[in-house]
């Protein structure tokens, strides 16, 4: 699974004109499920990511994680961040999960995201989402977690 996660002042998905998530102060989260993705990549994704030190202490130092400072995390998920792009004009998204597994995944991180995490929104699975943020920073990180044989 691929997190592509931003530190954000404030971030928002529109769904047709109506806003179906929104945050203050923590993480826009652009959410990817691969070809071989299983629930036990998603708990992993889920853990390195409440726990990723993005934000600063009070010396300034990336010391702290989402958790840390009990911001939001919205959750978005976006199937293009599997592109494979090393070859011609036109990406191909072969790696990407089956939209049905894909969903499937989606669905349960979000679950579990907020069985562990008190300020959760999402995205909409499969919309035409216009997502607004203001990147704190920039601050911008890509994490991946790879099924293990």
């Amino acid at each position: 699974m691929i997190a592509l996660l931003q530190r954000v002042a404030h971030a928002s998905v529109v769904v047709s004109g109506e806003t179906v998530g929104a945050i203050n102060a923590g993480l826009m989260v652009l959410l990817c499920a691969e070809r071989g993705d299983t629930e036990k990549e998603a708990d992993a994704l889920l853990g390195k990511l409440l726990s990723y030190r993005v934000f600063s202490d009070d010396a300034g130092k990336m010391n702290r994680s989402v958790t840390d400072t009990a911001g939001g995390v919205l959750l978005v998920p976006q199937f293009t961040l599997a592109a494979d792009t090393r070859s011609g004009t036109r990406p191909s998204f072969t790696p990407a999960a089956a939209p049905d597994v894909a969903r499937a995944l989606f669905d349960y991180f979000v679950a579990q995201a907020r069985a562990k995490h008190a300020d959760i929104a999402t995205g909409q699975f499969g919309a035409d989402m216009q997502v607004s943020l203001t990147n704190d920073g920039p601050v911008t990180f890509w994490l991946q977690v790879k099924p293990t044989v």
